[in-house]
């Protein structure tokens, strides 16, 4: 790896916010993912976890690739759930609170979050937005303000501003510079793994890590292993990448 590359990757890894990360429930539409997977390598979020409850996707092949997430899928671990609860359970085990985006009585703004804490932020279904079961097994509702006349935003563009707005708060209290979120031993560990990773000859591409009750603990996203790569029976036919399961 050369010096210059290096010194980028460090200081990405230092700009990390191990503790922001999106939920997303039953998502469909590719392109949101890839959008909302940009959005979250651009403000240092660094995992996403993905529920799916209804069958819209071939989940457990569920692959990202360069395509349409501009090379970001390197530098994000997904996670991959088919079980509601088992999800916010592993959500919970790492961040503080789960908060829904839901046009409902009790929302709060996004304006009026302290998006500083240890945070996940819940995006639901394209048609149905989030499920009444998901709603309430979160911590809270928040909305996103606006004047005209549609009620709601894209997904992946209320998961850019809601974002954007967490980065704004935290660069304000010095975590993307003079306080990192990463200790230094956790970026030193970071950076091993990428730089394995980099040298992998699975690193051009990255599959959803499928995650159920009898899975083990999840990994924290500073350390070392084995990447997730689906097994494939000999003589099997390659998928055709340019499909609907290709992001």
């Amino acid at each position: 790896m050369n010096p210059e590359r290096a010194k980028k990757i460090r200081e990405v890894i230092r700009r990390s916010q191990p503790d922001l990360t999106v939920v997303l429930e039953n998502i469909y539409d590719p392109l949101n993912i890839s959008a909302v997977i940009r959005s979250c390598d651009a403000v240092g979020v660094r995992e996403i976890f993905m529920v799916y409850t209804q069958d819209y996707l071939t989940k457990r092949r569920l692959k990202v690739g360069k395509k349409t997430s501009g090379g970001a899928f390197k530098w994000i671990d997904f996670y991959l759930f088919e079980d509601l609860e088992e999800c916010f359970s592993r959500v919970r085990e790492r961040y503080g609170r789960i908060l829904a985006t839901h046009l409902g009585e009790a929302s709060s703004s996004l304006y009026e979050l302290d998006l500083t804490e240890s945070t996940a932020l819940l995006f639901g279904n394209e048609d149905e937005g989030i499920s009444a079961e998901a709603l309430a097994l979160a911590d809270g509702n928040y909305i996103i303000p606006q004047v005209g006349f549609t009620e709601s935003l894209n997904i992946s563009v209320a998961c850019a501003v809601s974002l954007y707005e967490a980065r704004r708060q935290r660069a304000a209290k010095g975590y993307y510079d003079e306080h990192p979120r990463f200790t230094p031993e956790q970026q030193e560990q970071l950076f091993d793994r990428w730089e394995n990773m980099q040298m992998g000859k699975a690193w051009p591409q990255r599959y959803a890590i499928p995650v159920s009750k009898d899975s083990a603990p999840l990994l924290p996203i500073h350390v070392e292993r084995n990447e997730f790569a689906p097994k494939r029976k000999k003589n099997k036919i390659r998928p055709n990448p340019n499909t609907k399961f290709d992001l």
